[in-house]
């Protein structure tokens, strides 16, 4: 593999000085860029453009031709895993996502298999190795998975939901069936970011999109609980580095200790969250990704600065910031603002690394 020419973001992770604070945007290979959105019409579908090695490159790629960003992240969908697990996966235009099965019983937790990442999830390692290549050691690739509480709910309630009537109802009726569930998914977790890491993710990140919505001891119970027992399960060194392993819950900001407290290297925050109390409160255990409104990118270019320069001076000096959305980049965000945005973090952040 070759060597790293910008290895900042790593740096930052593992809160090892570096020159200024990296920057990468969730969701920055997506539809408000309009390259993208040939992309993936010459792919059919979604997840047509997940499924074909090349074009995931390509879409992967796109971004860093535009902005100078810190990482590329692998294109991909958080539910790869229950898609490979037999529940169909497909999206309905302006619904989301879907699965044709539907899970509700402990019988239909019992019946699913645990995927195999190179028989049943090929396709997402062939993309890491090619877009690792095509990289060439211009930024590090990072892996990702959704945290087993997300993927739940979405093969509990059978797509995105608003009140996870059905999950939560398991959670309190059935409690042993949904931690079953958790658990088989958490060994499934295991294996995908492994065999993402030995096709040369060099960090990776656990989404847990709807860790927010549990309160405070169902969050430990049932969400940060598994995502302990993957970041316990995961390889940590690679290539003769570090591989750090990032944990975002959104609306999560309320757990950090805990958080802090999972295995994890680093934390996502959204921007409900204010940088510098979240980094007093985990003090040196973990780096801080984050956290600008994406809606900020709807702002003028002096205000995206601003906001900016506001998040820097809140996480203050030294190493151990990541600098990021609260959550991805917004399909109507003006590409031009979101270069604003990269470029402001670069210039703005000198001054905090001496």
């Amino acid at each position: 593999m070759s060597e790293l020419k910008n290895d900042r973001f790593l740096r930052a992770l593992l809160k090892e000085p570096v020159d200024v604070t990296p920057v990468w945007m969730m969701r920055q290979a997506g539809r408000y860029l309009p390259e993208y959105r040939a992309t993936r019409a010459r792919a059919g579908d979604f997840m047509g453009l997940c499924g074909n090695p090349e074009l995931a490159c390509e879409v992967t790629l796109q971004p860093l031709e535009r902005f100078a960003l810190d990482a590329a992240i692998l294109f991909s969908d958080i539910l790869t895993v229950p898609d490979a697990m037999g529940l169909g996966l497909y999206f309905e235009t302006g619904e989301g996502p879907r699965f044709k099965k539907i899970i509700r019983s402990e019988a239909d937790v019992d019946s699913l298999p645990i995927p195999d990442p190179q028989a049943d999830l090929g396709y997402v390692m062939d993309a890491v190795k090619t877009i690792r290549r095509e990289l060439n050691g211009r930024v590090p690739l990072i892996g990702f998975s959704g945290s087993p509480w997300t993927l739940a709910t979405y093969m509990i309630e059978g797509g995105s939901s608003k009140d996870f009537r059905h999950i939560k109802g398991m959670m309190y009726s059935e409690p042993a069936t949904l931690h079953k569930l958790l658990d088989k998914l958490a060994d499934s977790v295991i294996l995908y970011l492994n065999e993402q890491i030995r096709s040369g993710a060099q960090a990776v990140q656990i989404f847990d999109t709807w860790g927010g919505a549990l309160s405070g001891p169902m969050y430990q119970e049932f969400s940060l609980k598994y995502m302990k027992k993957i970041a316990a399960g995961l390889i940590r060194e690679s290539e003769g580095r570090k591989v750090p392993v990032i944990m975002f819950t959104k609306n999560g900001g309320q757990w950090l200790e805990s958080m802090a407290e999972a295995g994890a290297d680093a934390l996502g925050l959204d921007w409900t969250t204010d940088i510098g109390d979240a980094r007093l409160r985990v003090g040196d255990k973990v780096s801080l990704q984050g956290n600008m409104d994406p809606s900020v990118l709807y702002g003028t270019p002096a205000r995206i600065r601003e906001e900016v320069a506001r998040i820097l001076e809140g996480y203050g000096s030294g190493s151990g910031h990541v600098m990021n959305l609260g959550h991805g980049i917004h399909q109507f965000a003006d590409p031009e603002r979101a270069k604003v945005f990269v470029e402001a973090v670069h210039e703005l952040s000198g001054q905090y690394h001496h």
